[in-house]
């Protein structure tokens, strides 16, 4: 059994009421030692959300070296860009034994423009957001007890509190963020070490990548954050799912 497994052991049953005490618990620990427990405790009612960005490659290989059948989910908005939906494919190549659920949402961008019009992104990114990333996102996990992401506290000031685990208490289960503590540095020298695919939008000044269009995603913005380059002029920072 691996020091990972046995901390848990050591520490709390996996619930609402104890994710608190065990965030502190684990605190210092790895992020394949937290990969570890969550597997553990929740086994095929784990899945880990995915967008490709760089923190999500990493996620990704280190998830698999534990659960090579590891469930993941990535939300097709009909708005990525080409460079994404090509990763997607690399990342199933190298990851046969992934499984990988593509959720959509519930109408086509067409329909969407047909009854909200054109350029809802820019006009009502909120609610864009909403129609094309939440409501899929929440439909997608409901079979599941507990959902994983690659959100890292260095991305942005909303993000600073980030536990390895929490409560996500909108959805009502349990969230792991294995990579919470995590540096820009650290996730660029696992790729590289590991000779990881990513997404060529990353060296063209694209740390966080989201839907393609300008207003949704631009290149950030120097010394700021990385997720200055999503939704630049408009006062919104999240899409929404995480909050």
């Amino acid at each position: 059994m691996t020091a990972g497994l046995m901390m848990h052991e050591q520490c709390l049953p996996i619930v609402e009421e104890t994710v608190g005490e065990l965030a502190q618990c684990w605190e210092g620990q790895s992020p394949t030692a937290t990969i570890e427990q969550a597997v553990e405790a929740f086994g095929e009612s784990l899945v880990l959300a995915c967008s490709f960005g760089s923190e999500n490659v990493v996620l990704i290989d280190l998830l698999t070296r534990v659960w090579p059948e590891a469930r993941a989910l990535f939300i097709d908005t009909g708005y990525h860009f080409a460079e994404t939906l090509e990763l997607k494919d690399r990342i199933l190549e190298r990851y046969p034994r992934l499984r990988l659920e593509v959720a959509k949402p519930l109408l086509t961008v067409e329909e969407q423009q047909a009854h909200y019009g054109e350029r809802l992104y820019e006009h009502q990114p909120d609610q864009c957001c909403a129609l094309r990333k939440v409501e899929p996102l929440n439909r997608a996990l409901r079979p599941y007890k507990a959902w994983m992401t690659g959100m890292r506290r260095e991305q942005a000031h909303t993000r600073t509190g980030l536990g390895v685990v929490q409560w996500d208490a909108r959805r009502g289960m349990v969230k792991f963020n294995p990579l919470a503590h995590w540096t820009d540095r650290q996730i660029w020298t696992y790729i590289f070490k590991h000779q990881l695919p990513y997404n060529p939008l990353h060296d063209q000044g694209y740390p966080s990548i989201g839907c393609s269009p300008a207003t949704c995603t631009a290149a950030a913005v120097a010394g700021a954050d990385s997720r200055s380059g999503r939704w630049q002029g408009k006062a919104k920072t999240e899409c929404g799912l995480h909050l």
